[in-house]
């Protein structure tokens, strides 16, 4: 009687658990967003032909739940911003499931929005994933008197040569424009300081730069630094870093906007907070300003709760085979070892 008690219970567990991934299977392959070169299509939304506009820039939102959505929300109460552009690290991984939640999110903003491939993008397989859904890894676009030119760096190292013969090309044809902005995830160096150690009591020395959170090739970076001098680049804009920064790598102008909902790196008021820019152009020429977003109260907790449901069910849905196979393993294993123990009584 128990062993036929345990049998059922068994596999009545099993059922229902292999009723869960095969609704969560059935459930992804019906509702999956039907996108594919969403950027090359967003663009299509802009009009090219306005002389003063504003845009949004910002990155790593990387899953994030509240402070993202308020600030779409933000976007989309100002209607004066004409588009929208991510840095990058739109999803934790780059698996196809990861990204379904993101683009349910920007489904509601009322914008034209771009993106920009991150380092988080493409883990996982999701290059492939990326290039499905949003198109090219790098690409150029102008309105009015600006040209946008949105690079790939998300390998972290370097830009790889044909897309650096690409970036000349293009910086060529940004000549006839009065501003030009260039726009990729990696930044060149890290602006954070660096604390070196010392002995208890002393004032600890700060070093110029911390490399590990930006670009490996810094000779490329020298050569990119100086083809933006030549061709007079008006600002570069990066993330990768949570947190927001300004200065100049040459003589070129850069922000770094990370605050888009990941969590921030420290707890620096001037530079660690979540946020948006909007970046305008109008008679006055070119100016940005810096958009604070709140921190949710319990935001520990409902990034904790948000991330393990995302990742269970990116796990059954992905994993729909292996999820298969461990149970069956899981139920023969248990009833196996229980008629063992049932026969040496």
């Amino acid at each position: 009687m128990k062993k036929y008690i345990f049998n059922k219970t068994l596999f009545i567990i099993v059922v229902i658990l292999l009723a869960i991934v095969l609704l969560a299977k059935i459930y992804s392959f019906l509702t999956f967003p039907n996108i594919s070169d969403n950027n090359y299509k967003q663009l299509q939304k802009i009009d090219t032909a306005q002389t003063q506009f504003s845009f949004a820039v910002f990155g790593d939102n990387k899953n994030s739940h509240k402070v993202f959505e308020t600030l779409i929300d933000s976007l989309n109460q100002d209607s004066s911003i004409a588009f929208a552009l991510d840095l990058g690290d739109l999803v934790y991984d780059g698996e196809k499931e990861k990204y379904r939640w993101f683009l349910n999110q920007i489904s509601q903003c009322n914008k034209p929005f771009l993106t920009v491939v991150g380092n988080h993008d493409i883990r996982e397989d999701g290059r492939a994933n990326y290039y499905n859904i949003f198109g090219p890894f790098y690409y150029s676009f102008h309105v009015g008197p600006a040209y946008f030119i949105a690079l790939d760096d998300a390998n972290e190292i370097q830009l790889e040569g044909s897309q650096m013969h690409w970036l000349k090309e293009q910086l060529k044809l940004a000549k006839a424009f009065k501003y030009k902005f260039v726009f990729f995830h990696v930044p060149f160096y890290d602006p954070r300081k660096k604390v070196t150690a010392k002995p208890l009591f002393s004032i600890p020395v700060l070093k110029e730069y911390e490399f590990h959170h930006s670009l490996e090739n810094k000779q490329q970076v020298k050569e990119l630094i100086a083809m933006f001098e030549k061709y007079q680049v008006t600002h570069i804009y990066a993330s990768h870093i949570h947190a927001y920064y300004q200065g100049k790598w040459g003589a070129i102008p850069f922000t770094i906007t990370g605050g888009a909902g990941a969590e921030l790196i420290g707890n620096n008021p001037q530079h660690d907070f979540y946020h948006y820019l909007k970046v305008t152009i109008d008679a006055n020429g070119f100016h940005q300003k810096v958009i604070k977003l709140p921190t949710p109260d319990f935001e520990w907790i409902d990034r904790l709760t948000h991330d393990a449901w995302i990742y269970i069910y990116s796990f059954f849905v992905i994993h729909f085979l292996d999820t298969i196979i461990f149970l069956a393993i899981i139920y023969l294993l248990g009833y196996y070892f229980y008629r063992k123990k049932g026969k040496a009584k």
